[in-house]
Order: structure tokens, then C-alpha cells, then sequence
């Protein structure tokens, strides 16, 4: 047999065996993520797009809700008589809307959702761009019961990591403030409070850049191209695609925190610093353990050594020697002495 003609037999069969068991998009994985969709589910979920689409002041119809469901037009119509069957949706001129009781299923399903972000952001190591995609399936499995156990737990948070509101047990919905960060003017200091978390590729841009409710920024610059914003120092530029998905406060002038800061990575073995804080990108388990560390506004920290591979490097805080890793250094901003920075 021809050699080439092998290898393209090879490469074929390689692409077929990618095809139907790569873990997450194989023909395998997406087979068993339908069958393990439920009615319920699928009715759970139909019930948050009407809920979306409310809030957005659009009617959902059943192409937008096939859409968003990845189901056939025929199961989204057996899905929306069910729904109607139930009570839980109403026709309404161009499509169809939740009614009263749909509405508070909708926020139950919210509810659970969210609470569980924060689980995860406050209380796990999970990666901040899988919060959403963990809450999702957990969201069709936690009880009300088991909702308001976690509830009580974290203390009734009233917002998720992201800044979304949390629907309270009784299905009140706190309003949303702020404006987009957008429509500041060059110069304006603002605090963010939301950050959208889809589309994915979009909030794991902001994750990138350390962009976190809590976040004090300006915004320096808005060109055609995007907008340009300063926080502590660091300058961040961002498409208008990507700053639409930010949402602000505005900051009286006495408001916005004076100075610039930098990471603790920049500062070279041999140097002091003294912490500002923590940035409100780093949260959950990391956080606590910066905090246990006492690296707290004002601790003084000076780098003493770098590993042979330039990661971790070596700190002295608050008299114990603590090795950290470059990417947990970024989070904890400081300050120099002027002249140790000359």
C-alpha cells in the first residue's frame, strides 16, 4: 500500500475519532448533553429567556426561543403549548409571555443560579469563566430548601459576582443602577458594579485585564476604535464591543482613590513596597489566603529572591518568608517609596 495513501487514511481516521469523542464538542459528548435534557430542563430554561427577554423589553417568539434552546421548531412548539398547559406562559400579540406564576419560576431558576456563582466565586478555586456554565447545571438540580440552606450559609448575598441582583426567596428583584461605561465623558472617574458574563469570549477579555466589580476606574480616551481607561496606574484598552458589557457608577472627584499603584510582581528583589490592596479580581479562596497573609492596606513587603525560573519569587511579610506565584503577585497592588523607584 502507497505510504502516502496510508498516511491520508491516518489522518482521516484521526479526524473522524476527534469528530465524535472530543470530550466537550464531539458528536459523543453533544448526544449525551441531549439526552440528559430533560423536560424539565428545557421547560426551566425557556422560562429564563422569557424572563430575559422581558427584562430587555422584547417578545420572545418561538424561533427566538428555538434559538436559544438549540431545539427544533416542532420541539419548541410542544414545549410552549406544555408551558401554556401549565400556566406558566400566555399568548401575547407577535409571541408568547410568562404570566404571574411563570414569572416566579423564572426567578426561582435565577435565584439558585446566581446564588451558586457566588458560591463558587466566594467559597471554591473554580476558574472565574466557568461560573456561569457550573451554575447552569446546578441550577436544575438545587431545591428551594437546599437554595435557602446556601442562602443562609453565605450570609444572603444580594448580588452574584458579576453585579447581577439576587432574586430574594419571596421572587423580589432589587432594581439595576449604573450606566454603561460608555456613555462617561473623558475624564469621569466611575466604580464598576456589573460585568456581563456572556457572550464567554467577551468576559474572559475583561477576566484577562482584571476588570471586577469594584474596580475605581477613569476613562481616558473614546475613539472609534474603542475607549481607553486608567485604573491605578494601568492603562487598558478595550473595543466598544467588549466596554459594553461594563457597567458603572459615577465617582464624585473626592471619591476616586488618589495615586497610582502598581503589582507586586513589578517590584525587583531587593525593593520595598507598601500595600494599597488587593484587587477586586481576586476573590474566593485566593483572596483568603492573601488575607491570611496579612497583606492587608499598609503591610510593608519587600521581594528578597526570584526561583531559577523567575516564578515564584520570594517575599518577606510581616517577618515570615512567602514564596508567591507571578500571577498571584498581580493581584496585590502597591505602593513604592519614591526614591527606591528612581
Amino acid at each position: 500500500m502507497h505510504p502516502g495513501f496510508v498516511l491520508i487514511l491516518g489522518i482521516l481516521v484521526l479526524l473522524l475519532a476527534v469528530f465524535i469523542f472530543w470530550p466537550r464538542t464531539g458528536l459523543i459528548a453533544r448526544w449525551r448533553r441531549t439526552s440528559r435534557y430533560t423536560l424539565r430542563e428545557r421547560m426551566e430554561d425557556a422560562l429564563k429567556h422569557l424572563y430575559d427577554y422581558e427584562h430587555k423589553r422584547l417578545v420572545s417568539t418561538g424561533e427566538s426561543m428555538s434559538g436559544v434552546l438549540g431545539i427544533s421548531r416542532d420541539e419548541t412548539a410542544e414545549l410552549i403549548t406544555r408551558l401554556q398547559t401549565l400556566g406558566l406562559i400566555q399568548g401575547k400579540s407577535g409571541g408568547v409571555e410568562l404570566t404571574e406564576e411563570g414569572r416566579a419560576y423564572a426567578l426561582r431558576v435565577i435565584r439558585v443560579h446566581r446564588l451558586w456563582e457566588r458560591y463558587l466565586a466566594d467559597t471554591t478555586g473554580v476558574a472565574e469563566t466557568d461560573w456561569h456554565r457550573e451554575a447552569e447545571r446546578m441550577e436544575h438540580q438545587v431545591s428551594s430548601m437546599e437554595a435557602e440552606a446556601l442562602a443562609a450559609q453565605m450570609g444572603n448575598p444580594r448580588f452574584d459576582p458579576h453585579g447581577d441582583p439576587i432574586p430574594t426567596a419571596g421572587g423580589d428583584l432589587p432594581s439595576r443602577r449604573g450606566e454603561p461605561l460608555v456613555s462617561l465623558r473623558v475624564g469621569d472617574g466611575a466604580r464598576v458594579i456589573h460585568i456581563e458574563d456572556e457572550p464567554t469570549s467577551v468576559y474572559a477579555h475583561l477576566v484577562s485585564e482584571g476588570i471586577a466589580p469594584g474596580l475605581t476606574l477613569r476613562l481616558i480616551n473614546s475613539s472609534p476604535e474603542g475607549v481607553r481607561i486608567g485604573s491605578g496606574g494601568k492603562t487598558i484598552q478595550l473595543p466598544h464591543v467588549v466596554a459594553a458589557n461594563i457597567t458603572v457608577v459615577p465617582l464624585a472627584e473626592e471619591e476616586i482613590p488618589e495615586g497610582s499603584y502598581e503589582p507586586l510582581s513589578a517590584v525587583a528583589p531587593g525593593e520595598e513596597a507598601q500595600v494599597v490592596g488587593i484587587s477586586p479580581a481576586c476573590r474566593g479562596v485566593q483572596r483568603r489566603r492573601l488575607l491570611d497573609l496579612g497583606i492587608i492596606p499598609g503591610t510593608r513587603i519587600a521581594a528578597l529572591m526570584k526561583s531559577a525560573g523567575g516564578d515564584p519569587v520570594a517575599y518577606e511579610i510581616r517577618g515570615a518568608t512567602i514564596a508567591l506565584r507571578n500571577s498571584q503577585a498581580q493581584w496585590i497592588h502597591v505602593r513604592r517609596d519614591e526614591e527606591k523607584k528612581q
